[in-house]
């Protein structure tokens, strides 16, 4: 009987050895880049009760209707939900450890969310994010240092071009009578709206105004806009805000248009947007939530945050060749079998002692096909432990890489085993100072 063979459930991809690079790459220098401007790590749970993200993100929203992957736990009735976005869960842990208790937090996450969409290019049901979160500052300095933080990571990433679309919502009351203006706009162009508009129309109007249907164009464009619905402090903050981009350099596009699809934003909302990435072109989006820690049980507290999606980044690096994509080793330790294979794998361990990554060709083969495989490693030299060099304490080191990191190699020579350590890291030194 032939097993059907398994396969990874639809939008929720395996990364591959080949693509890990990029990966790594993007990682490491995320955890600098935050680093740099204060943030510490926060991991909470991929579970959370389902309750979380009804209460913070709201019924009506798109992804409590029919995106979350919620379920009951069979072993105690508990009604569960995959997180489907990182903003909900920090702010209840921020609550339940009274984190912002001696005064505000910056905090970030990085991981993956998961989300019942139709998966395409840049968008998947498992995917990763960068979470970024400042919870306790109420000015619009700290939406402002998001903002210009991100326009730092675009360059240090070497992705682009990038653009900065931002907006105001207001705050609670002044978006309440502009809600019931759109309900009325909307409701006198009722048969211009598609099904999607209609169902949105008495329980999530603003979405209608991020609609992606070309033909609602126009009955959008004409639609009342937020701006004439602002009070004195949501206009000072928004304006506070321009004169803080402006003074750092920073290109922005007021977008009236521009909302978020959950319910907590108020003030300041704002997202960067790629051509690259076709019809998928925004690649981070936030804003500032202030109700959010008071809706989930904590003191009244000003917050806000963004998050981009990593697998949309990665797209743009793959397109910017920033990042070389080759798995590479410093050295490739081979043996001719026997004896010598036992002292190679010792050799191996002193390597990494010295700070080398070293990989110990495991099993037999001729040397002819281990030399192939040290090749393939990237590896910069391969150490080759002889019997005749065993016997004099040394071994054979040669290089496997030409000019400019071309495959080929080089020079072979025989090395003392006490100084093989010492001379592998003043060689790869000089090959990093030379490249």
């Amino acid at each position: 009987m032939t097993r059907k063979k398994l396969a990874a459930v639809r939008g929720m991809n395996d990364l591959l050895p080949a693509e890990a690079p990029v990966w790594e790459w993007l990682e490491a220098r995320v955890a600098d880049w935050v680093r740099s401007y204060g943030y510490q790590l926060i991991r909470t749970p991929l579970l959370e009760h389902t309750e979380l993200f009804v209460r913070g993100i709201g019924e009506v929203t798109d992804i409590v209707e029919k995106e979350m992957y919620s379920f009951e736990d069979r072993l105690n009735g508990e009604n569960l939900t995959l997180r489907p976005e990182f903003t909900a869960g920090t702010v209840r842990a921020a609550v339940e450890h009274n984190l912002t208790y001696e005064g505000p937090r910056r905090v970030w996450s990085m991981g993956p969310v998961f989300r019942h969409e139709r998966p395409q290019r840049g968008r998947y049901r498992q995917f990763h994010q960068v979470n970024v979160e400042a919870l306790g500052f109420a000015g619009p300095d700290i939406d402002a240092e998001h903002i210009v933080m991100l326009a730092r990571l675009w360059k240090i990433l070497g992705v682009g071009p990038v653009r900065l679309e931002i907006n105001c919502l207001g705050q609670a009351d002044e978006r309440a009578r502009h809600r019931a203006e759109l309900i009325t706009y909307f409701e006198s162009h009722r048969d211009a709206l598609d099904e999607d508009a209609q169902r949105r129309l008495h329980t999530n109007p603003l979405r209608i105004l991020d609609t992606k249907n070309p033909a609602l164009a126009e009955v959008v464009a004409q639609a009342p806009k937020i701006t004439g619905y602002l009070g004195d402090g949501s206009r000072a903050h928004f304006e506070g805000l321009q004169r803080l981009l402006e003074a750092s350099g920073i290109s922005f596009t007021v977008n009236p248009r521009l909302v978020r699809g959950l319910d907590y934003y108020n003030l300041t909302v704002f997202e960067w947007i790629t051509d690259a990435l076709g019809a998928q072109g925004t690649i981070c989006g936030g804003g500032r939530y202030d109700p959010l820690v008071e809706r989930m049980g904590g003191r009244a507290s000003p917050s806000c945050g963004y998050a981009f999606g990593m697998e949309r980044v990665v797209e743009l690096l793959k397109e910017s060749a920033t990042v070389d994509m080759t798995t590479s080793t410093d050295v490739y330790v081979a043996h001719q079998g026997g004896a010598t294979a036992a002292q190679a794998f010792r050799v191996a361990e002193q390597l990494r002692d010295a700070g080398l990554d070293a990989v110990y060709h495991a099993g037999e083969g001729s040397l002819k096909s281990q030399m192939k495989k040290a090749d393939a490693s990237g590896a910069e030299y391969a150490v080759i432990v002889g019997e005749a060099e065993l016997g004099n304490g040394a071994v054979a080191l040669k290089a496997l890489r030409g000019p400019a990191g071309a495959a080929g190699g080089g020079e072979q020579r025989i090395v003392p085993l006490e100084r093989l350590a010492d001379e592998l890291v003043d060689a790869l030194t000089r090959s990093e100072q030379q490249s």
